[in-house]
């Protein structure tokens, strides 16, 4: 908590010039799309995450200059949601989740087992920089328990060894597909711009469809609506 305080409250280190340049401009954009200025805070603060990897105080500050408000309300929102980091992440952020039906199908011993495999404990990142771990509530896809999520990739269905092999891939620099999108993980700073609204731009990532997973339950709905909701 110490730390945290000290990243919030600490003097603000300006950004590099040609940083706050373009920041400046992409954030004009950012508050254009709204009729309301104060309703672009939510991708501001993505978008200051997507420079430093964390909500440093020199993103609330310059967050606050462009919207006209005080450092305290937008401190206010960077700590109410925990999308928005305190701390420096790593290139990949590593949620397991062990909310009731994750752990008991089995998030509690991949979280364990991760946490013995990395040597890291939660909320703590590796040396390398690559990868920080975290124990994280519901993801809303208890039909696919146990849930770890990677940069906001679902990855489904997971086991202790197949959660260990994934971010062993990671470190090493491997390309990793998550079980839903079938495009490579993105890094933590890159889904922090994608966040804000910019455009992704891995290759297909704004072609096809959804994947089966995330249809699924809308296929089950139309073939209910199909049976005149018999079944």
């Amino acid at each position: 908590m110490t730390e945290i305080l000290l990243n919030l409250t600490a003097r603000p280190i300006p950004y590099p010039q040609e940083v706050y340049d373009r920041l400046s401009l992409e954030a004009k954009e950012i508050i254009e799309r709204y009729p309301h200025s104060r309703s672009a805070l939510l991708p501001l603060l993505h978008l200051v995450q997507s420079v430093e990897s964390y909500v440093s105080g020199t993103g609330i500050e310059f967050c606050a200059e462009q919207l006209g408000l005080t450092d305290a309300e937008v401190t206010a929102v960077a700590t109410f949601y925990s999308m928005y980091r305190r701390n420096r992440t790593g290139d990949f952020h590593v949620g397991v989740c062990t909310n009731t039906l994750c752990a008991v199908m089995g998030g509690d011993q991949i979280f364990a087992e991760m946490k013995q495999h990395l040597g890291i404990k939660h909320g703590e990142t590796t040396a390398d920089g690559a990868v920080t771990l975290e124990h994280i509530e519901c993801n809303a896809a208890c039909d696919f328990a146990p849930v770890v999520m990677v940069n906001w990739e679902f990855f489904d269905n997971q086991t202790p060894e197949s959660a260990k092999a994934m971010v062993d891939s990671l470190r090493r620099g491997e390309q990793v597909t998550g079980s839903r999108s079938g495009l490579p993980l993105c890094s933590f700073r890159e889904t922090a711009r994608i966040l804000a609204g910019f455009e992704d731009q891995r290759p297909g990532a704004t072609d096809g469809e959804a994947g089966p997973a995330t249809l699924a339950g809308l296929e089950v709905a139309e073939q209910h609506s199909t049976d005149g909701g018999t079944k």
